[in-house]
């Protein structure tokens, strides 16, 4: 009977650890779904500013765009903070784990691009700079 237990006792450990990594691939799609997310409003936003873009009054179309890109910004160090606490709290057993930097780099260039877009909205006027 005590083998029986022990045996019991393996099985359901081995469950426990299956669900933890588990877990930690349920999070990486999540993460990679919202970062597409974030992309995504990223296009919105350029988009909205090459089919609007000769919108009256002109700011209103750069600052519509920019919200989105803004947002899609916001999306992208959202999903890489619960990401990464997530990634933290858990650790894997038969699959790897991705790289916490990876996942900041990843998040952290998306918001850079987004940067670069919101000053090429309101700094770029017909591919010239300035007025």
């Amino acid at each position: 009977m005590a083998d029986g237990q022990k045996n019991s006792t393996e099985l359901a450990e081995d469950r426990t650890d299956l669900a933890e990594d588990r877990t930690v691939q349920a999070t990486e799609r999540t993460f990679a779904g919202w970062l597409r997310t974030a992309f995504a409003a990223i296009g919105i936003g350029l988009a909205f500013r090459a089919v609007f873009g000769d919108f009256e009054p002109p700011w209103l179309a750069k600052a519509i765009a920019t919200l989105f890109v803004l947002l899609g910004a916001t999306i992208a160090i959202t999903a890489q903070n619960r990401a990464c606490k997530t990634f933290e709290r858990l650790s894997t057993h038969q699959v790897d784990k991705p790289d916490l930097p990876n996942i900041r780099w990843m998040s952290w260039s998306v918001v850079v691009g987004a940067m670069v877009l919101i000053a090429g909205f309101w700094v770029l006027n017909d591919g010239r700079i300035g007025p």
